[in-house]
């Protein structure tokens, strides 16, 4: 089978890394890649939001499955095009990937079928978004609705700090994701990430992870993309997951359905826990990035024949074998994320790394030029490795990030506490 996956961060290097661990990969090629990628597979550079230029390039390379890894070109619907000229995808149409695209829309979805969520207002006027506010009490959420590449979501602790962020996503913080805001109750409980596969019936479930969206330790400080993850995600257990499956995500996705626009792909589900009672705090329409490190390097090379199954509808007939073992991510940052930081940094000592089906240094922000390998973005590297404890992951992990050269980078050293 040749295939193409699109995306250039540590999702798509894992994503690319697992395609390999199966004998059907023929031919991977990668658009357009980073660094790490570029060692085992071929990169290609081309614009993956142009879905007729996607659509040349697969057919130009007798591309037999498209994986669309980040959530831009489902967005612009590259899924759409590729499906119109007969190619296999896993993703979204842009039609479903408004389950991300729009979070009024979600929060839309959810009040058609009962689905448990946040108390929410929607507002595309300032004044009404700040006497909504004003009207509430701390602490409140306050989301960009549109995509905000995972940093539109504030979560103030006071009222005048919830009207100073409408003030900067109405004003153009997040450019024309905050045209439109959505405020939140703040949820109390404990967060998890639920993966399912949905081929437009069936609801695979394929993994459970933690991440920690905060830049300090001890979950302090601001949002970012995810500073590292680990799977399982011990809260979701046998009951939760019952409860988030059939009073959340089936119900969504039979509205879907009734809607015209039925769901395919990777749905991630991220949930808040609360007295063994899951609410919906967010969809988003691909794996997570940092979970998906974890997920492919528990998964292995069965994950290409979920996600193929998927692409063809077939997920009737597909289960999951999941080992009983752990894994965790560490993200590697550049100094200063997710605020202003330093592209062109020089990374040394990767090449020593040993890596194997336990330990994996998967490259987001990175390109190589003479032999060098240099830091292009705000996350960095991900190290990433499993065991039969969480223990066990976490010391392999950070015995990865203890062997890189890398002064002008950072990472925390408490991943996995509350599991821990």
């Amino acid at each position: 089978m040749n295939i193409l996956i699109l995306g250039s961060g540590g999702r798509e290097h894992a994503l690319a890394w697992a395609a390999l661990q199966n004998p059907k990969c023929d031919k991977l090629i990668v658009a357009p890649g980073n660094a790490g990628i570029a060692k085992i597979a071929e990169c290609a550079r081309i614009d993956i939001e142009d879905g007729g230029v996607v659509v040349e390039f697969a057919s130009d390379n007798a591309i037999d499955l498209v994986i669309v890894g980040p959530e831009a070109p489902l967005a612009a619907g590259v899924a759409d095009r590729l499906r119109e000229a007969g190619l296999s995808v896993f993703g979204p149409s842009a039609a479903a990937a408004r389950l991300e695209a729009s979070k009024s829309f979600t929060k839309e979805i959810c009040d058609a079928c009962g689905a448990p969520t946040a108390a929410y207002g929607h507002f595309t006027d300032l004044d009404a978004a700040k006497a909504h506010i004003r009207g509430g009490r701390a602490p409140v959420v306050v989301k960009a609705d549109g995509l905000a590449a995972g940093k539109g979501v504030i979560i103030a602790e006071t009222l005048e700090d919830a009207c100073a962020a409408v003030d900067d996503m109405f004003g153009g913080a997040f450019g024309g994701a905050g045209a439109e805001v959505v405020i939140e109750e703040f949820m109390t409980g404990e967060e998890a990430s639920f993966f399912v596969l949905v081929d437009g019936e069936t609801c695979l479930p394929v993994g459970t992870a933690q991440d920690h969206k905060r830049v300090g330790e001890g979950d302090t400080g601001p949002n970012t993309g995810g500073m590292g993850a680990y799977s399982p995600a011990p809260i979701m257990d046998d009951a939760v997951t019952a409860k988030a499956l059939d009073q959340i995500v089936r119900p969504c996705m039979a509205e879907m359905v009734r809607r015209g626009t039925p769901y395919q792909g990777v749905l991630y589900v991220g949930l808040m826990i609360e007295n063994g009672q899951p609410r919906l705090v967010e969809y988003n329409v691909r794996f997570g990035d940092p979970e998906c490190q974890v997920l492919m390097l528990r998964l292995g090379g069965q994950a290409l024949d979920l996600i193929h199954a998927c692409a063809e509808g077939r997920l009737a007939d597909a289960q999951v074998n999941w080992a009983d073992d752990h894994a965790m991510t560490v993200v590697m940052a550049a100094d200063g994320y997710p605020g202003g930081y330093t592209k062109g940094t020089v990374i040394r000592g990767l090449d020593a790394l040993t890596e194997d089906s336990f330990n994996v240094m998967f490259h987001a922000g990175t390109t190589e030029a003479g032999g060098a390998v240099t830091a292009t973005g705000g996350r960095v590297l991900n190290a990433t490795a499993r065991g039969a404890t969480l223990r066990e992951a976490r010391d392999r992990a950070y015995g990865m990030v203890d062997a890189v050269d890398w002064p002008e980078g950072f990472c925390r050293r408490d991943i996995g506490w509350r599991a821990l």
